[in-house]
């Protein structure tokens, strides 16, 4: 009788663990590795499709995807780099280094310097684009996703979506594709 109980006590230790350790947060792991095109999760595909209307086909960067879900929310600090705190340039020189594994600067105004410029209807996912905040040239970065939306560090809301025609176009400035021969050129600048 006594090894009945104690069979039943560890059959439902074993149910409630399982369930408890299934209810951790739900974000997205980065799949392959950086440089790598992996296909999303189902569910980020559905999320990221209705947030920037497109086909949910279109999303096809899983880790450009997980590596957003990742983050989103993530307050802004100026200097951050964590899940603490994250600023503009931080969030792109990571994603940039996570996603796509192309080093550039830490910094905004080295950024600007490693870019190919290119006309806004010419952007694709992974693309940087800059804006001038309080008569600064270059003081601000989002990374271009595409249907006209990017990601940034806002330093209000933290890591966001937005559309690049939305409030924030008041403010752009200049845009470009990473040139690999520009940020291998400038790698002592990283970090």
């Amino acid at each position: 009788m006594k090894l009945n109980c104690y069979s039943k006590f560890a059959f439902l230790a074993l149910i409630s663990l399982t369930i408890l350790t299934s209810c951790h947060s739900r974000k997205a792991m980065m799949k392959g590795e950086p440089g790598e095109i992996v296909q999303p999760q189902a569910s980020i595909a559905d999320k990221y499709s209705e947030m920037m209307g497109v086909d949910k086909n279109d999303i096809q960067n899983g880790r450009l995807y997980a590596f957003i879900d990742q983050w989103m929310g993530t307050p802004y600090r100026f200097g951050g780099l964590d899940k603490d705190g994250i600023d503009c340039s931080g969030l792109a020189f990571l994603l940039e280094q996570q996603v796509y594994n192309i080093a550039i600067p830490r910094m905004t105004s080295k950024q600007i310097l490693v870019i190919k410029r290119e006309y806004e209807q010419d952007l694709k996912e992974g693309d940087l684009v800059f804006f001038d905040f309080d008569g600064k040239k270059f003081s601000h970065v989002g990374v271009y996703l595409q249907n006209g939306y990017i990601v940034h560090a806002s330093s209000s809301k933290g890591v966001i979506i937005v559309p690049l025609h939305g409030a924030i176009y008041k403010y752009f400035s200049r845009c470009g594709s990473v040139s690999e021969l520009l940020s291998q050129v400038s790698a002592d600048d990283v970090q």
